[in-house]
């Protein structure tokens, strides 16, 4: 099976080319929505292709200052050598066109491809915590399962199937899909993985061993700090109208939406090895139990990353979701309100916590205000599927895989229900 894997390389400006770059990105984006076509959509292990610029930060009361940053992120799939091989390769013009605006890349003398993908190596960041929604598909495979429910559909919808029982119909379906050469890898079953219960007996030993230690820790953390914590404070109505307007440019375009957020972490190495401790606890979650399309329930997210940058000394975050920015929020507050707290009040000004998993995302109001403030607007988004939802993605893995077997009824009725 192919995994799907983040990439994410951090590069930092050059004061003076800033506004050049953030030029040629809002050029890049403008040609996206006029339907320009661009190299890397050619890439056919790319799901999501992503480029941020951080502004400059000066530095803070605590001496905490932060240059440009350019960040390029993409979701793809198999390994990353192969990734930035075929970025250098099939994106050359456009690589040189932003990162000529960066500290450090080879001059035009030394610019091989070798050149480039070692410069790109370099500003490599693991992300702390990743999830894929399908996990195991390929961008080639969602495409190809898309086209064929695409077919069963206008199959059903112009056919005549009066009288007919589902497995009838099945088999009818089945046999006009066989003989179709377009479509001969359906014959082969799709692998789809499962939850490992083994590993999750595993981690709930391990939650138990340490379970004396893990409160002794947050009562330490909510006495020592959480109680001296201050919160932004702010309503949605009270976040900057100009600052709400830009990131709205670039949302509800399609089916799907985008998110970035960049968080400045709370000082001390308590916040640092709480956070650390909780995203090792993601980590394991997503690889033995979230693997049918729902993080904590939530089934609307096809990839999200955890960053820690700068020392780790602030947070960036990536998300690809179905539906609004509110609903999607929503969606998190509802069904995972602890482990929203647990991980963003180690960050600052987050609503005011209790016990590491209280209070905090369950005060809408005012993390919903919190969530806006800290977003940030994303230069350039592209996605390579920006009509399918994470359960039409799951959906058409299992019409592939349903479509060949011996339905009996009930079967054959759950297929075509899929359709």
């Amino acid at each position: 099976m192919i995994r799907q894997q983040p990439l994410t390389i951090v590069s930092p400006v050059k004061p003076a080319s800033f506004s050049n770059l953030d030029a040629v990105l809002k050029q890049l984006r403008a040609d996206l929505e006029q339907g320009v076509q661009q190299p890397f959509q050619n890439i056919d292990t790319i799901h999501y292709f992503r480029l941020v610029l951080l502004e400059a930060q000066p530095p803070d009361e605590k001496g905490d200052g932060y240059p440009p940053t350019f960040v390029l992120s993409t979701d793809y799939d198999g390994d990353e050598e192969t990734q930035l091989t075929t970025l250098v390769q099939t994106c050359t013009e456009l690589m040189d066109k932003l990162y000529d605006n960066c500290e450090g890349y080879p001059q035009i003398s030394a610019r091989t491809a070798d050149g480039r993908k070692a410069y790109l190596k370099q500003g490599r960041l693991k992300a702390s915590a990743f999830f894929a929604g399908a996990p195991g598909r390929t961008l080639v495979q969602i495409r190809k399962e898309n086209e064929l429910r695409n077919y069963i559909w206008n199959l059903i919808h112009n056919g005549s199937w009066e009288n007919k029982t589902a497995i009838q119909i099945h088999s009818a379906i089945k046999e006009s899909v066989s003989v179709r050469p377009e479509f001969q890898w359906a014959k082969e079953k799709a692998v789809m993985l499962s939850e490992n219960w083994f590993g999750m007996a595993l981690l709930g030993i391990i939650l138990l061993v340490l379970l004396p230690f893990v409160i002794i820790w947050i009562l330490l953390l909510h006495f020592l700090l959480e109680r001296k914590d201050k919160p932004l404070g702010l309503t949605p109505s009270q976040v900057d109208g100009a600052h709400i307007r830009k990131l709205e440019e670039y949302e509800d375009i399609h089916n799907q939406n985008q998110f970035t957020q960049l968080l400045i972490m709370k000082p001390g190495k308590m916040r640092l090895i709480t956070l650390l401790g909780l995203m090792l606890f993601a980590k394991s979650l997503v690889n033995n139990l979230f693997v049918k399309g729902k993080l904590m329930g939530i089934p609307t997210i096809h990839f999200a990353r955890w960053l820690l940058l700068d020392g780790k000394r602030r947070m960036l975050f990536f998300s690809n979701f179905d539906g609004s920015w509110q609903q999607y929020l929503g969606d998190f507050i509802d069904k995972s309100g602890w482990g929203l707290t647990g991980i963003w009040s180690n960050t600052e000004n987050f609503p005011r916590t209790r016990f590491l998993f209280t209070g905090g995302a369950y005060d809408e109001e005012h993390f919903l205000a919190w969530s806006r403030y800290y977003q940030i607007p994303t230069a350039v988004w592209y996605c390579a599927y920006p009509n399918l939802s994470i359960k039409n993605v799951m959906n058409n893995t299992f019409i592939r895989n349903e479509l060949f077997m011996d339905a009996n009824e009930k079967q054959a009725q759950q297929f075509l229900n899929r359709i």
